[in-house]
């Protein structure tokens, strides 16, 4: 865990922030997303939005954010079809042509880098470029098959498993749909999304960004991306991680910051300070007792989690959940 006597607003120059779960979950606004972030703002923090969604262009990402209170230009927004778009076109001569297994964020993205989307693979294209779409078909999966078979570069712009369903349980994601090529040609994809460090490079890359705080609510793509990129992450509980889930991650997916929602970044962040074998931060202190941790004391208990983090993440090795339970329990979080 980490500390800031500023708030993160003032000690980062860029937040790259994650959307689904973080500023909105499905079209649905997160409370006090579009408040902490205009505030954000006029602290002088730049953001952008960054998405492994590669089927929306980020005209559409825009426009979505703009809805939900959140103003935001195309050139805010960083996909992980533009991360993708830049790695094919780093290593294929202008010009190739790259046959497309997804929607027209891809197609975008190809042709901003100089690049040929092409529909099958009767040319033989250079590449596979695979992102998810709801209408992804049949024909189109076994045309992308077809042409890694006869030796195109594969790439994926996010291995997801599944997808947010709404208020439904999760549905397959672009790194299912992957699985598909990859089991009918034995070719594992270079995926470029998060957590892979291409859609980090280029989100700093777009933005110029010297010091970013990578800001998202999943472990397993956003906060191991920022460790993956050498980035500060601030992770928020309004998406799908639970404190349970923080405080079991391995070191690779440990944030730096923990908070609520996107106010997290308006305050400063009392670093968590260990003394005599236990860790106080804020009035709370935790420690190991045997084979359970425990906490206590009194104030912010966002501060408690903190401190219980401090101690849990003493070791590499992740403490088993029922070890932590009744820490938790006691924080009422």
């Amino acid at each position: 865990m980490k500390g800031s006597d500023r708030p993160l607003s003032e000690a980062y120059d860029v937040a790259l922030l994650d959307l689904d779960g973080v500023v909105y979950v499905g079209r649905r606004p997160v409370p006090a997303a579009a408040d902490s972030l205009a505030k954000a703002r006029a602290a002088g923090q730049r953001l952008a939005f960054v998405t492994n969604n590669a089927s929306r262009t980020p005209s559409a990402v825009a426009a979505l954010l703009t809805e939900v209170g959140v103003p935001a230009e195309p050139s805010d927004v960083v996909t992980s079809a533009q991360a993708a778009a830049r790695l094919l076109a780093e290593r294929l001569p202008a010009g190739s042509e790259v046959l497309v297994v997804g929607g027209m964020g891809l197609r975008q993205a190809l042709y901003a880098q100089g690049l040929r989307p092409v529909s099958t693979a009767a040319g033989r294209p250079a590449a596979v470029v695979q992102g998810y779409h709801p209408d992804l078909s049949y024909g189109t999966l076994a045309e992308g098959a077809r042409a890694v078979s006869m030796g195109a570069l594969f790439v994926g712009s996010n291995g997801d498993l599944t997808i947010p369903g709404g208020d439904g349980p999760p549905q397959p994601g672009n790194g299912a749909l992957l699985r598909v090529i990859t089991a009918a040609t034995g070719v594992e994809p270079v995926v470029s999304g998060k957590p892979e460090r291409p859609l980090h490079q280029e989100s700093v890359l777009r933005t110029g960004a010297r010091r970013p705080l990578v800001v998202g609510d999943r472990l397993d793509t956003d906060i191991e991306g920022a460790w993956n990129g050498g980035a500060d992450s601030l992770l928020v509980f309004t998406g799908v991680t639970h404190p349970l889930q923080a405080l079991t991650a391995p070191p690779h997916r440990r944030p730096s910051y923990l908070a609520p929602d996107l106010t997290g970044l308006l305050v400063p962040h009392p670093e968590p300070v260990r003394e005599d074998g236990a860790h106080r931060c804020g009035g709370w202190t935790a420690r190991r007792d045997g084979d359970a941790f425990t906490v206590t004391g009194s104030g912010d208990p966002w501060d408690g989690l903190r401190a219980l983090a401090s101690a849990a993440w003493e070791d590499d090795a992740p403490p088993p959940p029922e070890a932590l339970t009744g820490a938790l329990d006691a924080l009422r979080l």
